[in-house]
């Protein structure tokens, strides 16, 4: 559910058609067709007891203060570090993805630990606010929401949701976290790492199942739920959501659009539109899905892609550029829009259909796609690149905008100073400048954002009345020379 059609295709076909709800969900490896684990596909009765013990966690959580889980929580973030091994090659095994991967992303997931941890009051704490009118002063803090939920996706499976994790834990929450059916294993192991720190407090529990399970959190009484991934995976999430009236916060994901101006660093720009496209097997929550370059450096920015995407071999050793695909319906997805793109006058230039090899696909690179075929309009999956020319920079504006929906925009040139402008013309929420939107502060879930942690909490304004005004409010005794004062002031100030 959480995740759309990734997820119906996730899940076993009894959840899809109705029949009898399967007791076990099996964890593999997408490499080999290993058995990792087994796990229970929890159900209403377990989400209720899960959600009520959180709930009482939570109060102690909130009454230790900043300093107190700022304490909590960098111990927690030791912990992580020290299983960083074990960790990465949980990931690996539950994802494909190559170990040095697996391994930046834990590094990235472990700082953004540390950083919330260290600023949440700064952040958050209570602080003296500007003036409210003339006559008061007053404070505002931000006070947790209490419990939060957290679904996790299965492509960056410890980056992505430790954001919404330690944000509202740091806030004084409590959080019941379910990962991805695809990775149980890398949820129930950042969860047992807090249990093992503090057995007798479960702020941070983990929840496993299928789509049934994330459909029954959004009514487990939540306080509210925290979702990354595709814009169809939200769509889903936010009817649910409003059905049972549980607040969700969303941070659709999606390959974006690369533009690469007249004065760009080619050989920059044509290795991030690659690793933007190709990394994780073009699995990536953010990157480049199509790159509009300009027409006088088209044909020098193509030799430099196809000399680095043709460099590029997916598979399971060590030395892989990049796994398999995890899920068998996005390969059906790349086959039919590589077909269409073709079939419409577009031009493979690295790949082709036969790069297609289940479960792996190697790179292709597409040149000519008319804006009309499924390859441009649909979903970006897999290890796939589009490269079309464009006149000028009012024709990539142009063509970005006509996108469905705003994706992230990467933006090469050395002139950055033009950036703004050509970005306040853009239907998009996040512009890149000479870098391509994958990990960290340029992807879904990103890192070290001072509004994140505002998102669980909610709120508190303390006023006071100022002990310097002429008017008494709020009672019936008014004093007339106050009056005449006030007057006085009312026309001095708006000159009436």
């Amino acid at each position: 559910m959480a995740e759309s059609a990734q997820a119906r295709s996730e899940q076993p076909r009894a959840a899809r058609t109705g029949a009898s709800r399967p007791k076990v969900l099996t964890s593999y490896d997408p490499r080999t067709g290993e058995v990792l684990g087994e796990y229970a596909v929890m159900g209403a009765g377990e989400l209720t007891r899960t959600v009520r013990s959180a709930r009482t966690a939570q109060q102690w959580w909130a009454a230790i203060g900043f300093d107190g889980r700022k304490r909590w929580l960098l111990d927690w973030k030791r912990s992580i570090a020290r299983g960083t091994r074990d960790l990465v090659e949980l990931i690996s095994s539950e994802t494909g993805k190559p170990r040095m991967d697996a391994a930046i992303e834990v590094t990235l997931a472990v700082e953004q630990l540390d950083w919330v941890a260290r600023h949440a009051e700064r952040m958050l704490g209570r602080r003296v606010a500007a003036r409210f009118r003339r006559d008061r002063n007053g404070s505002v803090a931000r006070l947790p929401l209490g419990t939060v939920g957290v679904l996790g996706p299965w492509h960056n499976p410890v980056l992505t949701p430790m954001n919404s994790i330690a944000s509202a834990m740091a806030g004084g929450n409590s959080v019941v976290f379910k990962p991805s059916e695809l990775t149980p294993g890398v949820g129930a192991w950042i969860a047992d790492t807090w249990s093992h720190l503090a057995p007798n407090q479960p702020v941070l529990q983990v929840v496993t199942g299928d789509s049934t399970t994330a459909a029954a959190l959004t009514r487990a009484r939540l306080d509210k739920i925290a979702y990354a991934g595709s814009p169809a995976g939200a769509r889903e999430l936010s009817v649910l959501c409003a059905q049972s009236g549980t607040p969700l916060t969303v941070e659709p994901g999606g390959r974006g659009a690369m533009v690469v101006q007249v004065d760009a660093r080619l050989d920059t720009a044509a290795a991030a539109a690659v690793y933007g496209a190709m990394a994780n097997s073009g699995q990536h929550p953010a990157g480049v899905h199509i790159a509009y370059v300009a027409d006088s450096v088209y044909d020098p920015f193509l030799e430099l892609v196809a000399d680095q995407a043709q460099r590029l071999r997916p598979g399971a050793d060590k030395r892989a550029s990049y796994g398999p695909m995890l899920v068998e319906a996005q390969i059906d997805l790349v086959r039919k829009q590589v077909r269409d793109a073709l079939s419409r006058g577009g031009h493979a230039l690295v790949g082709g259909l036969d790069s297609i090899r289940e479960p792996y696909i190697e790179p292709i690179v597409l040149t000519d796609v008319p804006d009309t075929s499924s390859a441009v309009t649909g979903e970006a999956v897999g290890p796939v690149l589009i490269i079309d020319r464009v006149a000028d920079m009012d024709e990539a504006a142009e063509r970005i905008n006509a996108a469905e929906t705003p994706l992230p925009v990467a933006v090469f040139t050395r002139d950055v100073r033009s950036v703004p402008d050509f970005a306040g013309r853009l239907r998009t929420e996040l512009v890149t400048v000479n870098s391509t939107p994958v990990y960290g502060i340029h992807g879904p879930g990103r890192t070290r954002d001072p509004l994140t942690p505002e998102l669980f909490t909610r709120a508190q304004t303390i006023s006071d009345k100022h002990p310097t005004d002429q008017v008494t409010l709020g009672t019936f005794e008014r004093h007339p020379q106050r009056l005449r004062v006030a007057r006085a002031l009312f026309r001095l100030r708006h000159r009436v």
